[in-house]
């Protein structure tokens, strides 16, 4: 151990030692002034605003995500860079990104308006910033028709769990004679429950795509609710043109019937003597039923089925546009939602709502009764023969099997 110490300080003090670490070191600083790199003489001054390049040891940074100048502050900073990185960048796009975002017209084999867009453009609402227009359609559904046409549809339904709880079915006050009126012939009938049929699909599947994630999704998990609501949306496409046609039919079938007179005006002063112990008299149709008919199956009815075929592309001679299309979407759901909280007060008193008027759907067929206490006016006009009590042409002969029909 000794010795080894010796031989170490021998080493140390030696001056061939000293002068081989002296060389070391200039050979060392040499090479560092070798390496020193300075900026190019021709590489472009950066824009005004822009932050300068670090200096220290004299390389320049060359961050691809470096926030770049803005192009109104140098009108050639698109051909500057796009030259330049080309060079120390290759396999940068993201001048093309810039462009994209700014709504530039690229190539698509896509025979639709707009297909060399990759981003909607830009819209600017009165009082409010400049917005991308497919942010603004995203907003408007999720901050305006999503909340107040679920909440909409949710008044409804307590309204009539309310109502059906307190007053319950509404029931004949008079005893029932056995002789039967045709309410509905066969045609009626079967346009009203082909409407009726593709509507309810229409509704449910609207509902679940509108607001299943908010009930459905956590209960059925992403998977199924996944597989549900695009068996929905498949249904909801193909019952939407048999809703247009059957509704056309509907309409050119009851309009004259539903068309206004000085009746109505009293029947909706008194409420239809809803909460009162009689109702007011009325022809075929009230005027609550009127308004049903004006209001959610001509007015709504037209506007979901004008805007759901132009969703679904049939409509002729009109541009696809995404712009279009998002109007279009929200003119559908708005109408869509009004539409059902109208209906549903319909599908309530055609089924639980009143004694009867389930059946005279089903069977075409009322009771004298029924008759007299519902629509007396249209009662009276039956008994004064100005109106047919049997429309079809095998309706007096079918009169027994229908009061029978009716019983059951």
């Amino acid at each position: 151990m000794h010795r080894l110490l010796t031989h170490g300080l021998r080493r140390l003090t030696s001056p061939v030692f000293w002068s081989a670490a002296l060389l070391a070191l200039s050979a060392g600083v040499a090479s560092a002034q070798a390496l020193k790199v300075t900026p190019a003489q021709d590489d472009p001054a950066p824009a005004a605003g822009a932050a300068a390049p670090a200096q220290a040891g004299g390389i320049r940074s060359a961050n691809i995500f470096e926030i770049a100048p803005d192009a109104s502050t140098d009108p050639k900073y698109g051909e500057q860079t796009n030259a330049e990185r080309g060079k120390v960048q290759p396999g940068n796009n993201a001048p093309m990104w810039r462009d994209v975002g700014k709504g530039v017209t690229g190539y698509s084999s896509l025979p639709y308006p707009e297909s060399g867009n990759m981003i909607q453009g830009f819209v600017q609402y009165p009082g409010s910033s400049l917005t991308n227009a497919g942010e603004a359609w995203r907003q408007v559904r999720n901050d305006w028709i999503i909340p107040y046409g679920g909440s909409l549809l949710l008044i409804a339904g307590v309204a009539i769990a309310l109502f059906y709880f307190g007053k319950g079915t509404i029931r004949l006050h008079g005893v029932e004679t056995g002789r039967v009126i045709e309410r509905f012939t066969y045609v009626e009938r079967a346009a009203h429950w082909v409407n009726a049929i593709a509507f309810v699909i229409l509704a449910v599947s609207g509902i679940v795509m509108a607001f299943g994630k908010f009930f459905l999704l956590p209960v059925m998990g992403s998977t199924l609710f996944g597989w549900l609501t695009y068996a929905l949306k498949n249904m909801h496409n193909f019952a939407g043109p048999l809703f247009a046609v059957s509704l056309v039919i509907v309409i050119l079938t009851f309009v004259k019937d539903n068309l206004p007179s000085k009746e109505d005006i009293t029947w909706l002063l008194k409420g239809g003597g809803l909460f009162g112990g009689h109702e007011v008299p009325s022809h075929r149709f009230n005027a609550g039923e009127k308004v049903l008919f004006w209001a959610g199956v001509f007015l709504f009815g037209l506007i979901v089925v004008g805007s759901g075929l132009f969703l679904d592309k049939i409509v002729p001679a009109v541009e696809y546009t995404r712009g279009n299309m998002q109007v279009a979407h929200m003119i559908h759901a708005s109408a869509a939602v009004l539409m059902m909280a109208l209906f549903m007060g319909h599908i309530y008193m055609g089924t639980v709502g009143m004694e009867g008027a389930y059946k005279a759907m089903k069977t075409g067929y009322v009771d004298e009764t029924w008759a007299r206490e519902h629509h007396e006016l249209w009662y009276d006009d039956i008994k004064a023969g100005k109106i047919p009590a049997q429309r079809s042409a095998t309706g007096a002969a079918g009169a027994g099997d229908a009061t029978r029909a009716a019983k059951a």
